[in-house]
């Protein structure tokens, strides 16, 4: 089964998507894709890490060219990629330069992911749709998290936005 899991900042994606990993069966893989830039990135990562003990999910960290997760992991297991955000970021953004290509590169990485594996949870952050005007390099980020989401969306069997903690399914049926 392929779920996105896409909604706000801090609206309990993360906690839900794992709960939804985890009723798929086992072996679990955290597909961890946050590169830390600094100190608000490390306590968010050891927030998520305190959040999944005892889950008995193995994390992978792969915050670049995701099918190299593959690897590490046995493809029939149950995966939790968190986030498409920061993949995307990472990607786009890389210390080397701007990549302008980097969304179509992810989505086409991401869809290939699918096809090798049998589950996955994809979380994602819903920040392309504000009506507000920003500067080119932002804008040209939302448009390719738009963009991977939208093929993700076609992928998944599932697509849900968690909300202030509730869950909106918009395709599917609700895992849980």
């Amino acid at each position: 089964m392929y779920t996105l899991i896409s909604g706000g900042c801090k609206n309990g994606k993360s906690y839900y998507a794992q709960r939804v990993a985890k009723a798929a069966g086992a072996p679990l893989y955290y597909l961890a894709t946050m590169i830390s830039t600094g100190a608000e990135d490390d306590a968010r990562i050891a927030r998520h890490l305190k959040e999944r003990e005892g889950w008995g999910f193995e994390t992978i960290e792969c915050g670049k060219h995701i099918l190299h997760a593959l690897e590490h992991a046995d493809a029939d297991g149950s995966f939790l990629l968190d986030s498409v955000t920061a993949l995307l970021a990472n990607e786009m953004f890389d210390p080397a330069g701007f990549d302008p290509d980097a969304a179509e590169r992810v989505a086409e990485e991401l869809a290939q992911f699918v096809s090798r594996t049998k589950n996955v949870v994809f979380v994602s952050d819903y920040l392309y749709s504000d009506a507000q005007i920003f500067d080119d390099w932002t804008e040209r980020y939302r448009r390719g998290l738009a963009l991977v989401d939208r093929r993700l969306a076609k992928c998944c069997e599932t697509v849900l936005e968690v909300s202030s903690g509730t869950v909106i399914c918009h395709k599917g049926v609700l895992p849980l």
